[in-house]
């Protein structure tokens, strides 16, 4: 008789779909892949029913085949507010991290802390922008007191739905380092920070237990249930990254990371001090607008993907001195949430190639100023191009032109599925984050 296969689920719920990834335990080979979309938002009002993303995975499931598996993990996306009622009831739509709307308490916030941003950098190792749920958290205050008033727990995304899986409100220090209020310095809540959003509210009782990242928070159809954690934490555990290594992922928005023994505070405000999912810190850079940017050019042009791929190779390099500063949808890094994008240097004699040329290397450059803001507070020394824009062929090879370190591009399709697969996989055997990933 033959032994079942031992498997193991890892869930990416990001802000455009969830997928849901399933490997074998003892191989890695990844065994059904499913993906179930999520209904299109833009900012500055960017939100979602949280229930959209059950009935997403409940789909992706279904089509994986709703197997047994030995342990699941979810990874969802960073810093949104997911607002329950004391019987764990979602009280409004979760805001999610790319709203702006509350770029005002930002900037009130940070004015509240010593005054400067560098006491917020000092406390939580990054310095509050519109993306925090801290953020979040004051305009729903501010804005919607009806809706305060019932407010018993606050979630991230990944913890919804990891409640969902397990019945109980927790979180993972990688994810609760990007809300504002948890230090990676200390590993504890910030009770003095939560105190400036609503000095009477009884935070600890509102905010969930931060889990071990090895520890299983419950069952689910006699699986185990991970913590789970962070998309861009979870990325990292998917490509094995180790020290010295930055990822540069090209999705919709940008990001730029990698690993650090050691936290970080940049009071600029330009690196996030995150933590990772395995014990380690994750010193971050994000912009707003990546493919994005080019993804409209490309409408402009009534041109997909492929052919605006030849445009930019045809391009001449430099775009013959045109420029387009990509802040379409406004900006997190640097921090202009009411900012536009700009084409400069176009002349009446300009080409489809230029232009489609000067996106691409505004979002370059854009995430190659993230790269070197991250290269002053953690070594980098070679960088690995990861997400949907490194399979672009003109974005590979505008990166490699105008990068001067090493490039690679990940071999892993869905990096952060990836990584919430070797979650699972640690909490299944019992195992170390180190044993997994050098399998």
């Amino acid at each position: 008789m033959t032994a079942r296969r031992r498997l193991v689920a890892g869930v990416d719920s990001s802000t455009q779909s969830t997928k849901v990834e399933v490997r074998d335990l003892e191989t890695g080979a990844v065994v059904a892949r499913g993906r179930s979309s999520h209904p299109a938002t833009t900012p500055p009002r960017s939100e979602q029913d949280p229930q959209v993303w059950w009935a997403a995975f409940e789909d992706a499931w279904r089509q994986v085949g709703a197997p047994i598996v030995e342990a699941i993990s979810v990874a969802g996306q960073q810093h949104g507010m997911v607002a329950l009622d004391a019987g764990l009831e979602v009280i409004r739509p979760a805001k999610l991290w790319n709203d702006t709307e509350s770029a005002p308490d930002a900037g009130w916030l940070v004015r509240q802390l010593d005054g400067r941003a560098a006491g917020w950098a000092a406390a939580v190792g990054s310095v509050p922008v519109a993306a925090f749920t801290a953020t979040k958290l004051s305009w729903l205050h501010r804005s919607e007191p009806d809706h305060w008033r019932r407010l018993a727990h606050v979630l991230l995304p990944h913890d919804w739905l990891t409640l969902r899986l397990s019945g109980n409100c927790v979180t993972d220090r990688g994810d609760a380092s990007g809300t504002g209020y948890w230090s990676p310095t200390t590993g504890d809540y910030r009770w003095d920070v939560l105190s400036i959003i609503d000095a009477a509210l009884d935070w600890p009782a509102v905010v969930p237990r931060i889990a071990a990242p090895d520890e299983v928070v419950g069952e689910w159809r006699g699986a185990r249930v991970a913590c789970g954690t962070g998309d861009n934490m979870a990325a990292a555990l998917g490509l094995a990254l180790r020290a010295g290594e930055a990822v540069v992922s090209l999705g919709t928005s940008g990001v730029a990371y990698t690993v650090a023994d050691h936290p970080t505070a940049d009071s600029t405000g330009a690196v996030a001090g995150f933590a990772d999912a395995s014990g380690r810190f994750l010193p971050l850079v994000c912009t707003l607008n990546a493919t994005k940017v080019t993804d409209a050019i490309a409408r402009l042009l009534a041109v997909d993907h492929a052919e605006l791929d030849r445009l930019v190779l045809d391009g001449p390099p430099g775009a013959r001195g045109m420029t387009l500063l990509p802040y379409l949808d406004g900006e997190r890094t640097p921090d202009l949430p009411e900012a536009t994008g700009v084409v400069a240097g176009m002349r009446s004699d300009v080409s489809r190639e230029q232009l489609a040329r000067a996106a691409t290397e505004g979002v370059v450059c854009s995430l190659l100023d993230a790269l070197d803001a991250l290269a002053r507070h953690a070594p980098v020394s070679s960088v690995v191009l990861t997400g949907g824009g490194a399979r672009s062929t003109a974005y590979r090879q505008v990166f490699a032109e105008l990068c001067d370190l090493p490039l690679t591009v990940a071999d892993a399709d869905e990096a952060v599925a990836a990584g919430a697969c070797v979650q699972a996989a640690v909490v299944a055997d019992g195992v170390s984050f180190d044993t997994v990933t050098d399998r």
